[in-house]
């Protein structure tokens, strides 16, 4: 999700991690891109609301680049992703592929997007307060026939050794145990918060929407890693202990600091066992 002023986090300044994670994604959820193209009619309009840096956006316009074309728009409420997004997208979009960008947040009221035969949001529909009318309005931007996927939930991504000899074992299950925290706190601090008890599947049917499935994607990058894998995994590590920091102890803070600090020995970017498992969970129904 990228750029919801009203969640309390500021996705411009995350722009570096975002691009990271679409340059580790974008082989897994190519497919992906694949699948939800060869879902809909020739041309299609292709809406990825929350686009953030653009990875998704650059998968669906190679897509149509290589079938009979169409359009892709890219909607964030983060003016400096949208540019970002625009720059990305314009490098491998074709003739045959018009590129349009709209700024704009999923929560107003008087939404204004074309007509889509497609709608992707990945990881944005869990930063509006109320999922369920989110997914509607997602859904009445559908034509006849047109599919909304988002893409929420399934396996958290792991990166690390349970030990890394420095302070105690098991860092990372502590670091998503207190990232856990801070999502149930962001969620209910969301202006019109409201709970969804119920699973995506559900609530896409909730939302109108028919022939509903769910499937995955794995994102596999096994050790020794790239360069641009461990620069990821420390700009994840410190924006877990910044944003849950209260949730963890001061042996844990002490050790994330070292852990993230190039001066430091114990620093995860001189390290050759790191890794990146986890799978995407895509959930897809269609207006009828």
């Amino acid at each position: 999700m990228s750029g919801h002023s009203h969640d309390h986090i500021d996705w411009a300044d995350r722009l570096a991690q975002l691009r990271m994670a679409d340059a580790l994604d974008a082989a897994a959820l190519a497919p992906v891109a694949r699948r939800l193209v060869g879902s809909v009619g020739a041309r299609p309009t292709v809406v990825d609301v929350g686009c953030g840096a653009g990875g998704m956006s650059v998968l669906f316009a190679r897509e149509l680049s290589l079938s009979s074309g169409g359009t892709v728009v890219l909607f964030d409420a983060t003016p400096k992703l949208l540019v970002e997004a625009e720059r990305a997208v314009a490098e491998v979009a074709g003739e045959a592929v018009e590129v349009v960008s709209l700024l704009g947040d999923l929560s107003d009221p008087a939404l204004a997007v074309p007509a889509a035969d497609l709608v992707w949001a990945s990881g944005v529909v869990h930063h509006v307060g109320d999922q369920q009318a989110a997914l509607r309005t997602l859904a009445g931007l559908l034509r006849p026939g047109g599919v909304v996927a988002v893409c929420e939930g399934g396996l958290e991504m792991r990166c690390l050794p349970w030990d890394l000899g420095v302070g105690r074992p098991g860092l990372e299950q502590r670091l998503l145990a207190a990232r856990g925290a801070w999502f149930e706190r962001m969620r209910a601090a969301i202006p019109g918060s409201v709970r969804m008890p119920y699973g995506w599947p559900r609530a896409l049917r909730e939302a109108g929407l028919e022939d509903v499935e769910s499937f995955g994607a794995l994102i596999d990058h096994p050790m020794p890693g790239s360069d641009l894998l461990r620069e990821y995994v420390v700009h994840r590590v410190g924006w877990f202990a910044d944003v849950a920091g209260e949730w963890l102890d001061a042996d844990d803070l002490a050790a994330v600091a070292a852990l993230t600090d190039p001066e430091s020995p114990d620093f995860l970017g001189h390290r050759d066992d790191l890794s990146l498992l986890g799978a995407k969970a895509i959930h897809c129904g269609r207006l009828r």
